[in-house]
């Protein structure tokens, strides 16, 4: 009689182990709780890195059309909290154009497990989050770095938006 409570007390313990997994999953999700990005006015860029089983830096930043930057620091940062800064709108529309010239608006909404151009996946990575609005078109692509399906330009892309908003100087690599 022992054994079999213990049995049912860790198959149980393991389905809740096995379900709160499934939910948090990095880059996962089910595929209606993807908010659609809605066209806005204003040009704008945001990238959003989220953690990874490691020390990933965990942050978002937000560039809009006039060159206002957001930086939101949130873990693994030098510095924690929102900062704002500011460059020229003309580096805003370069940055635009890259995206745009790159084909952004052509690739794939996610690069995430479980998603057809996912078929291989390693684990414990980021996943970053890239959104940009410009003109009439609106585009929001989850890329989970463990994903062999992701185009390449597409981590080249993330790493451009970081280096226009001048993430390095509160990531502490700049220093």
């Amino acid at each position: 009689m022992r054994q079999a409570l213990l049995l049912v007390a860790v198959t149980g313990f393991v389905a809740a182990i096995a379900a709160a997994c499934a939910r948090r999953s990095p880059g996962v999700a089910a595929a209606d709780s993807v908010p659609a990005p809605q066209v806005s006015a204003t040009p704008s860029v945001s990238l959003e890195r989220q953690p990874c089983f490691g020390t990933c830096p965990v942050y978002t930043v937000t560039i809009d059309g006039s060159g206002a930057v957001r930086f939101e620091g949130r873990r693994f940062v030098a510095d924690t909290g929102v900062f704002i800064s500011a460059i020229p709108p003309a580096r805003v529309d370069s940055l635009l154009a890259e995206l745009e010239a790159a084909g952004y608006f052509g690739f794939a909404d996610r690069y995430t497990p479980g998603a057809p151009v996912c078929e291989h996946a390693a684990t414990d990575l980021p996943t970053v989050i890239t959104e940009v609005h410009l003109r009439d078109r609106a585009k929001r692509i989850e890329h989970y770095y463990g994903c062999a399906g992701a185009p390449a330009i597409l981590d080249s892309l993330e790493r451009r938006i970081d280096a226009v908003g001048g993430v390095a100087r509160w990531l502490g690599r700049e220093r």
